[in-house]
Order: structure tokens, then sequence, then C-alpha cells
């Protein structure tokens, strides 16, 4: 048995389908660890979704943002953000319910052994294992019976700091934050929102989250996505998978028993040619 991580889709379903043939992925006996960002911008956001769906046990995934997004709008709570959105196709669909519904009742983070899977990252007052609590603090909100008043006040960017006395709203939004969003932080765990591009660009007095000093998740390897200027990245402990396949990139997976790396140019029809 093979697991095989793989960065951000969205929705970019026949790339998918050219990776998983070059990994000589078997649902049978392989799984798949899905970094989030299933959907949108991509021109086949409902065909991964179904595809993902229909795998059943055999694929794990984490929500990220663009996933979060989709339930929002679904439910009416947040407005349209992009002229770029690829979501119609999911929200008119028949079975729209039921693949919202799945989609809601998927985790923030997972961990198994030393591996934690998350969408963005860890702030650096987190374990592995206190992530992962943290995280079920959230899940159980979004699948419970008042999940579309969790929705409402998901998102901000407020409070953008972690403290173990946050209650309520403020203290959810703060956990998905950091498993969504956070790219850059400050040594004590300050989110920053506004950068998104490589490394260089990190505001003054940020720096990436895994470059943090003394984080409490260094002795674990995280696998994530969520950043695709910093593209592919591969460290001790760090699996950073998000190659830009939605901008003409590649989409990347990367077997965890060994750290093989495969690759796949973007071949949906949205997406610009591969940079040379």
């Amino acid at each position: 048995m093979s697991t095989y991580a793989i960065g951000d889709i969205q929705g970019c379903h026949d790339s998918l389908l050219r990776l998983l043939d070059a990994c000589d992925f078997n649902p049978a006996c392989d799984r798949l660890w899905l970094v989030g960002d299933l959907v949108n911008r991509g021109p086949k956001s409902l065909e991964t979704l179904r595809y993902v769906k229909a795998l059943g046990e055999a694929a794990i995934t984490v929500l990220g943002n663009h996933d979060l997004y989709l339930l929002m709008i679904a439910e009416g709570v947040e407005k349209r953000r992009g002229k770029d959105d690829t979501l119609d196709e999911i929200l008119a669909a028949p079975d729209r319910d039921e693949l919202l519904d799945w989609l809601r009742h998927q985790k923030l983070c997972h961990v198994e052994g030393n591996h934690c899977l998350v969408h963005a990252g860890l702030l650096p007052q987190w374990t592995t294992a206190k992530a992962r609590l943290l995280a079920a603090e959230v899940e159980a909100l979004l699948q419970g019976p008042g999940y579309r008043e969790v929705l409402a006040h998901m998102w901000g960017s407020e409070p953008a700091f972690w403290d173990d006395n946050l209650k309520g709203w403020d203290r959810m939004r703060v956990i998905v934050n950091a498993m969504t969003r956070m790219r850059f932080c400050s040594p004590d765990g300050r989110m920053e929102f506004q950068a998104k591009g490589e490394i260089v660009d990190a505001p003054a007095g940020f720096l990436p989250w895994f470059e943090v000093p003394g984080r409490y998740s260094a002795g674990a390897v995280l696998v994530t996505g969520h950043w695709s200027a910093l593209g592919l990245k591969i460290a001790p402990n760090l699996l950073a998978l998000d190659s830009g396949c939605l901008w003409g990139g590649h989409l990347t997976a990367l077997r965890l028993e060994d750290r093989a790396v495969f690759q796949v140019d973007c071949c949906d029809g949205r997406s610009a040619p591969v940079a040379q």
C-alpha cells in the first residue's frame, strides 16, 4: 500500500486523473492525502468533487479556504468575491446537497503517525496533537445542526493570534484562519493575511509560518498546500505541495513512504502554459 499526498487541485480534474495514472494509483490498496482546495477557479470543480467523494476511504481530504468558500456561497452567507469563481456547476448540480454535505464533513487537519495533513499550516504554539483537538472543535460545529450560523461567522481576519482563553466565534476563526489561510506570521504567532508572494516578500516582522524558531510542531512532518508562490518545497519536516497547477504549473503528488515525487503539467483548458 502506498500513500500519495497531492497538492491543490482547484477543479483541475483532468490533471488529477493524469497524475493518478502517473502514480499507478490503485484505490483498492493505495490512499490519497489531499491538501484541500479541491474546487474553484479550475474548469471542472464538479467533476473533481464527485470523483474524490466516490473514492470513499481511499481518499482523505482536509478543508481549504476555497472549499469553505463554496460552503458559504451555497448557504448564502458570503458574497461572491471574484469573477473567476467556477462554482456554478456545483451549485446547480442535481447531487449538490449530497456533495456539499460530504464536503462539510471533511476534516480541518488529519494526524497519522508523525505526519500532519493541513491546508495552510499550524501556529507556532500548537503541537500536532493540540492542532488535531482544535480542528475537532471546528469540525463538530460544521457537522452539527447549526452549521449555517457557523459558516456565517467563519470569515474575517481578527483576532489574528492564538490565546488559549479565546472562546466562541473568535476561537473558531483563529483555528480556521491558521489551518486554511496562513502563510506568514510573527515569531509570537500573529498572522498576516495580505502578503501572498514568495518568501522574500515577507512583510517586516513576519516570516513563513514554518520558519518560526521553536514552533511546537517542528518535530512532525507537515503536509500542506495553499501557497502556490512558494512552490514545491520538500524539507525534513515540511512537504509543501501546491506547485501552481491552476496557474499553468504542475500538479504534484508525493509518495509518503519514500518521498518519490510525481508531476504532470496542467492540462486543463483554463490554465496558462507552463513557463519554460
